[in-house]
């Protein structure tokens, strides 16, 4: 499957960091895996807990909707994900196999007429704990980057 490039504002780090590209299966149990390994590369650069906690979230709620409303929950359906992190940020690109959405259609859950509706808490949440957020045209494909603040560069 061909991913959809990033077209975020680009890192200030020159350099060619790979992005780590995994397959995973409609699962939420491999979805934790890869939060588990994201989480281990933020604490790594030693990301403080607010940043931590705002990744892991907008992460969660990223591939939760790839696997139960991009995928459906089929098992036989692959989630792809790509991440990096580089010297002042992460970057993350989640795709489903689904037919995608438009995030424009999502009622605002903030909206009083809309409170008692489960839909578009998680992206909401994906918007306010990341700096970036984009889908691809298709509207099955996320991505998403934490910029890091300045002075938390990962040094003691």
């Amino acid at each position: 499957m061909l991913l959809p490039e990033l077209t975020m504002n680009p890192s200030s780090e020159l350099g060619n960091t790979p992005f780590t590209d995994v397959v995973i299966s409609s699962d939420t149990t491999e979805a934790r895996r890869i939060q588990e390994d994201v989480e281990r590369l933020l604490h790594a650069r030693k990301a403080s807990e607010q940043e931590v906690f705002s990744v892991r979230l907008a992460l969660e709620e990223a591939l939760v909707n790839a696997i139960k409303h991009g995928n459906e929950m089929d098992r036989s359906k692959k989630v792809y994900v790509s991440y990096r992190m580089l010297a002042d940020r992460l970057e993350v690109r989640i795709t489903d196999e689904g037919k995608g959405f438009d995030p424009s259609d999502v009622p605002d859950p903030t909206d009083p007429m809309n409170l008692e509706r489960p839909c578009g808490r998680g992206l909401m949440l994906m918007r306010h704990y990341m700096t970036e957020v984009e889908y691809n045209s298709a509207g099955n494909s996320v991505s998403m980057a934490k910029v890091f603040r300045a002075g938390n560069n990962g040094r003691k």
